[in-house]
């Protein structure tokens, strides 16, 4: 395989760092773009000394940032777009930043795309699909979003349906696009604080002995995916130029998760048993509006055309998570 100039935004998230890690060690050329709004260059820490990386921070809107990233690589192959402003607290608090980081970041970034024909991967979510009823989440199900007057839950899910917009748009234009939906990644480099997501949050509150936080009757089901899982379906998507048959991947949209479904009260419960503590509480508060009751991918794209599964079960990630959280230097 030959060594692409590649530029990763959102590169010191949780996401992008591991992909970015991943990329580097296998040689190539990568650039890392990130504000630092949520990610943090401690996340790169294991790369950013090497020869074939580089780390800029920055605005993924701003289209000078852009243009010095391509100059650092000289040139483009590859772009990997994972820079948004994620975390469903954030969802309700700053839906003006949500918006206008994410439909006007990927639109720059599609932008430096077809000015340099380079591939051009979309993280988006299964956000995108909004409230709906059909399980699991499959491409040419229904996208619906509710009232924004009652909650601003859908400043995420619903500019990242407009990213999927322009990036089938750009893909007709001729553009090689391939979109990823990841399904709840996580692992030990997680955001576990109050914008954070659950695995990490519940693992969080027992290291610092205080009560999980159980949303509603904690009966909404979710499809947790082990980080280097994530990772490597992000790499397929990115780096192969077919389908494993043959086939054309742009235009396609590739759901990345687990088909292994837990209620978030089972999860806490799992999560407490994990750390091995018996005196963990528990409480019901009121969970987030326009939160969704179930998310499940149909992972037949990913599959077929990648030929990409999930290898890590649920509670092996969590010991694998726990041991990491609590002994972060041991073997």
């Amino acid at each position: 395989m030959s060594k692409l100039r590649i530029l990763v935004t959102g590169g010191a998230g949780f996401l992008g760092s591991s992909l970015c890690q991943y990329l580097v060690e296998e040689g190539h050329l990568v650039v890392a773009l990130d504000s630092l709004f949520r990610g943090t260059k401690e996340n790169l820490s294991d790369i950013l000394n090497a020869d074939n990386f580089q780390f800029i921070h920055g605005d993924v809107r701003n289209v000078d940032v852009l243009d010095s990233t391509v100059e650092s690589l000289g040139g483009l192959d590859l772009i990997y777009h994972l820079a948004a402003v994620n975390g469903t607290k954030w969802f309700h608090e700053a839906a003006h930043s949500v918006i206008d980081v994410n439909i006007n970041g990927t639109l720059r970034t599609l932008e430096l795309a077809m000015a340099h024909e380079a591939r051009y991967v979309f993280a988006s979510s299964p956000e995108a699909f909004g409230e709906t009823e059909i399980q699991p989440i499959s491409d040419g199900n229904l996208m619906q979003f509710t009232n924004p007057a009652e909650h601003q839950r859908h400043s995420y899910g619903g500019s990242k349906y407009l990213g999927e917009i322009a990036c089938q748009h750009a893909a007709r234009e001729g553009l090689d696009v391939r979109i990823i939906r990841p399904f709840n990644a996580y692992g030990p480099k997680l955001l576990g604080d109050q914008y954070g997501q659950v695995v990490s949050i519940f693992f969080n509150k027992i290291l610092n002995n205080e009560i999980l936080n159980i949303h509603g009757d904690g009966s909404q089901t979710r499809s947790f995916t082990w980080i280097d899982d994530v990772t490597d379906g992000f790499v397929k998507a990115g780096l192969l130029d077919s389908g494993i048959e043959g086939s054309n991947l742009s235009g396609h949209a590739f759901n990345i998760g687990s088909t292994e479904e837990i209620s978030i009260a089972n999860l806490a419960k799992t999560i407490i048993e994990t750390s091995g503590k018996n005196d963990v509480e528990q409480q019901t508060v009121v969970g987030y509006y326009g939160d969704s009751n179930r998310r499940l991918p149909d992972i037949k794209n990913s599959k077929n055309l990648l030929g990409w599964l999930s290898k890590v079960s649920l509670q092996d990630g969590l010991n694998m998570m726990w041991k990491e959280l609590t002994n972060p230097n041991q073997p």
